[in-house]
């Protein structure tokens, strides 16, 4: 009994003296923290989403009277091992980890495990390194809430921003939790698909770890179609097994020189995500897909993510449209699941001149015209229309088009004389083409607008829907069945629109305008990677150059392109 009682008593009085020094310690260590947080190269350091990482740490320690938050008794704590490793990993997210493990020009790393005797020394190394820990988790969670760059500077007018976030709220709980991992995932966007999309990162990178693996040697012949011999064929097989689209089961032995049945079958998988023509042969678009390193799949999926952490929560079912993929996606629920989504191709706008591209935004779709006429857009007219006209008046009743004034589709038409001509040439008229199946708009079109004077709407050149690279249009979005994604829009509203009677006004008489109670939000987007549900990535040609203007913002370094 006395040896438990003078165990007690022992053991109380380490405790006693281990609290003793630590009180004695922190004033020290909480001056130098303190000072620390004053450096004039932390107090300008903002990230992306306009928070100041020196605003934020000044107010987190505050709260805890300047007491370290990653170091227990002079000792890195679990949690700070545990953030490191983390932020070691940060290509996980798609990130680079040398932009969180670097503090003033320094590298950041954990303290010596055994306490320096120069106590003024070990003071200084603790406050640096839990300031360093603690501004690296302030850019860290930022980076995966926010983004690392402010969308508006890469082009994207998306109005509503990510949900607010208390980054300080957020380093206290990494500090005193034993599932970091959980509550950086907590921070990340909750999209599906976003998920997805780190899932399909993790696979790639070790593909791109092997540079050889998509360096496939050239056709001897512009066109290598199946059951033709390619002297590529080992390799190419390699390559397709690697991404999934062969199974290995069914690859032939290395031996066999002919782009066989199962290596077709393979290739037409690999160009269907890639958006080629599905045809199982190796042609020029093909082969550049094919020997695209993987790198620069990586490069892709990295570009993306940092687009869907753009994104807003969605309050509503929105629509979206992804340029690059020229795919629609109309959802059922605020889901972003396959079965709650409508999918339709799309059109958008040609490459070239700026001026034709469709713009990259979000507005809500607020009506619905069916039968609509077409407003020619001024620069259409005076490029393309007046020429015509001037040569022959007898053009506008060909395209059945009419030149009024005002904005009104009440506008009575005017005679081609030379004096409206002129009118039309100096922006005092305007042409209009008349509602009916020829119509350049087709026959309904959905509008939501905007300062880009952009919308949705049908065709009569169906035919176009057949290409797979389908940027014909001047920035509007043709749909390909505008039918159903009216249904879609309409089903909602009050008027009880079936199809039968959304068909009948279609296909009427008179111009109808239908005002949307419950509007929607449309979301023009580009990204030239997605993870689907099924397994397999997709992958996009960067239609405008928006990857590499997006590289440029990030600061990253071009992939080499073999």
């Amino acid at each position: 009994m006395r040896s438990l009682l003078c165990a007690v008593l022992l053991a109380g009085s380490v405790a006693f003296a281990a609290i003793s020094a630590y009180a004695a310690e922190e004033p020290g260590l909480a001056t130098a923290i303190r000072t620390g947080l004053e450096d004039s190269r932390t107090a300008v350091e903002r990230t992306p989403a306009g928070v100041s990482v020196q605003q934020t740490l000044q107010a987190v320690y505050a709260r805890h009277e300047f007491r370290p938050f990653w170091s227990r008794d002079g000792k890195a704590s679990q949690q700070a091992a545990a953030l490191l490793a983390t932020l070691r990993a940060a290509d996980t997210y798609g990130l680079r980890p040398n932009d969180y493990l670097t503090y003033q020009g320094r590298l950041l790393a954990e303290p010596p495990s055994e306490p320096s005797s120069d106590h003024g020394l070990e003071v200084e190394r603790r406050a640096r390194f839990d300031l360093a820990l603690s501004a690296a988790a302030v850019r860290f969670i930022t980076h995966v809430h926010f983004g690392r760059t402010d969308p508006r500077a890469a082009g994207f007018n998306l109005g509503a921003s990510r949900p607010e976030l208390d980054v300080g709220a957020v380093v206290e709980r990494l500090s005193g939790s034993d599932h970091v991992d959980q509550i950086i995932a907590s921070s990340e966007p909750q999209f599906y698909h976003y998920a997805l999309l780190k899932e399909a990162l993790a696979r790639y990178r070790p593909l791109a770890a092997d540079p050889g693996l998509s360096k496939l040697p050239a056709p001897r012949q512009r066109s290598v179609k199946p059951g033709q011999a390619y002297e590529g064929a080992p390799a190419l097989r390699k390559l397709l097994v690697a991404l999934g689209d062969l199974p290995l089961a069914a690859a032939a032995p290395d031996s066999d020189l002919t782009l066989d049945p199962a290596l077709a079958d393979a290739l037409k998988r690999f160009q269907a995500r890639h958006g080629l023509d599905v045809d199982g042969a190796i042609g020029t678009t093909t082969f550049t897909a094919l020997s695209t390193p993987m790198a620069k799949r990586v490069r892709q999926i990295e570009l993306t993510l940092e687009r869907w952490r753009w994104l807003p929560q969605f309050e509503s079912p929105p629509i979206i449209v992804n340029i690059p993929q020229f795919t629609l996606f109309a959802f059922k629920s605020t889901r972003d699941r396959r079965a709650d989504i409508l999918q339709m191709d799309v059109i958008v706008g040609q490459t070239h001149p700026i001026t034709k591209r469709t713009p990259v935004f979000a507005e809500d779709m607020k009506f619905v015209i069916l039968r609509p006429y077409w407003d020619v857009p001024y620069s259409i007219t005076l490029r393309e229309m007046l020429p015509k006209l001037r040569k022959n008046p007898g053009y506008l009743a060909a395209q059945h088009l009419e030149i009024v004034r005002g904005q009104d589709d009440s506008a009575a038409p005017l005679a081609p004389t030379p004096e409206n001509i002129e009118a039309l040439a100096k922006g005092q008229a305007r042409l209009r083409q008349q509602p009916g199946a020829d119509n350049a708009l087709g026959l309904v079109k959905f509008m939501l607008p905007n300062a880009y004077n952009v919308y949705l709407h049908s065709t009569p050149a169906h035919r176009l829907f057949g290409e797979t690279r389908r940027a014909f249009s001047h920035g509007c979005i043709r749909v390909s069945d505008p039918a159903g994604l009216a249904a879609y829009v309409l089903r909602n509203e009050p008027g009880n629109w079936t199809p039968a009677k959304i068909d009948a006004a279609m296909n009427g008489s008179a111009t109808l305008r239908v005002n949307l109670q419950h509007p929607i939000r449309v979301m023009i987007l580009y990204a030239t990677a997605l993870a689907t549900e099924a397994g397999p990535v997709l992958f996009f040609d960067d239609l405008y150059g928006y990857d590499r203007k997006l590289e440029a913002l990030l600061g990253l370094p071009a992939v080499p392109e073999s």
